[in-house]
């Protein structure tokens, strides 16, 4: 028997993870990127452009292994180059990497309109937005 807070549980997670892979498989057929990639270019497009190697695993909840295997194939595509500086590596977006990501957007915020906010009454946007900002920072309130 299932109570209110698993049955929750089950209704967000079945929400977030249809929504995610119908906004996911848009964004490879426009892009041409796969998910990891995306948000490679996304987290270093928010940044400015240059982010050290631990704060992107960090950011992303990644494994540092898996991003730098990751980084390897984005680096021979040219949309991100890789350098040593002191206690780390900083990663770059390269001029491919920031063509790729702006080419990108318009793509992304059409699919994300289509399978989540249009899809949300007036007012509703907001409400969620404040609900997972909260969640994110643990505020319990």
């Amino acid at each position: 028997m299932s109570t209110r807070a698993t049955e929750l549980w089950l209704l967000w997670k079945r929400a977030y993870e249809t929504t995610r892979a119908a906004v996911i498989a848009d964004m490879t057929a426009a892009s041409g990127l796969s998910e990891s990639e995306l948000s490679v270019l996304v987290c270093l497009h928010e940044s400015g452009g240059v982010l050290r190697q631990n704060a992107i695993a960090a950011t992303l909840g990644w494994d540092r292994t898996r991003l730098s295997h990751l980084l390897t194939r984005m680096e021979k595509r040219d949309y991100v180059a890789r350098g040593k500086v002191a206690n780390g590596v900083e990663v770059t977006l390269r001029p491919e990497g920031r063509r790729t990501i702006d080419a990108s957007v318009p793509a992304l915020e059409a699919s994300t309109r289509r399978h989540l906010l249009d899809r949300l009454a007036p007012g509703d946007a907001t409400a969620l937005n404040d609900i997972v900002e909260r969640l994110l920072s643990g505020d319990s309130r």
